[in-house]
């Protein structure tokens, strides 16, 4: 019997990939036998991430989500380093906080461009690799994985920067099924709850920590390395059949029908 979520032979293309969420989904995507190009703006803390991993299995391109040139040069480095490329997942992410009237317009531009405007680049550049595969004739298709959040789908105090985007980001997804699934191009979202990363070091801090726990039916944060599997599923022929969807990894923080 196949294993259900295989990614043997195929090349993904991971935003922020440096740290947290980004470093767990490029790690598993080598366990599980993919080639991964790895995308963050900060080249120490990639070269860092990527330096135990096999290095004819990985390229490090390091720039910003928000360049869209860089998108396609990186589209073209991969595929002339691996021959085509398969996945992407749309990772890369920032929080500037601050309550509705206090927030700059700076911060509220900040946000939006990495989380919805990034995300529609990468997803653009990679889509039309696809495309063009297979509008040639490749039946392979793709798949392409957008981090949303829960904050996107039920808003966030204090960061409405953050909640649009990630709702904005379900918008993109939606729209990506409806136009590229005849091709057999997948996109789906995973809206995750609180994960054990850098961003969420405030909210997991002693000031808000029991208040959000309490919302948690699961009772305790997620871990990047439990998390990234629902995202490598999506990734694999495991998820063959699944498009437009937005899947909640949440430990039950948001649970909606």
């Amino acid at each position: 019997m196949d294993p259900i979520v295989s990614l043997e032979g195929r090349t993904l293309i991971v935003t922020g990939a440096g740290q947290g969420i980004g470093k767990a989904i490029t790690e598993l995507g080598i366990a599980l036998g993919a080639n991964v190009v790895a995308v963050d703006l900060n080249a120490e803390t990639l070269h860092a991430a990527l330096a135990p991993l096999p290095p004819e299995r990985v390229l490090a391109v390091v720039g910003s989500v928000v360049d869209v040139e860089l998108a396609a040069q990186t589209v073209a480095q991969a595929v002339e380093r691996f021959g085509s490329v398969h996945g992407l997942v749309n990772n890369a992410g920032i929080i500037r906080p601050a309550m509705i009237e206090k927030m700059t317009a700076h911060h509220w531009q900040q946000v939006i461009d990495v989380h919805l405007t990034g995300t529609f680049y990468w997803l653009q550049a990679v889509g039309r690799h696809m495309l063009e595969r297979a509008r040639a004739g490749d039946k392979s298709g793709g798949s392409i994985v957008n981090i949303s959040s829960d904050a996107g789908r039920k808003g966030s105090i204090g960061q409405i920067n953050y909640a649009a985007a990630k709702s904005g980001m379900l918008g993109i997804t939606m729209s990506a099924a409806r136009e590229w699934g005849q091709y057999n191009i997948r996109t789906n979202s995973v809206c995750f709850g609180v994960v054990e990363t850098p961003m969420t070091e405030v909210i997991r801090g002693e000031k808000f920590r029991d208040g959000m726990l309490a919302q948690i039916p699961m009772g305790r944060w997620a871990t990047p390395q439990e998390v990234v599997k629902t995202v490598c599923f999506l990734l694999s022929d495991g998820a063959s059949y699944i498009t437009g969807q937005h899947l909640a990894v949440n430990g039950g923080y948001h649970i909606t029908i």
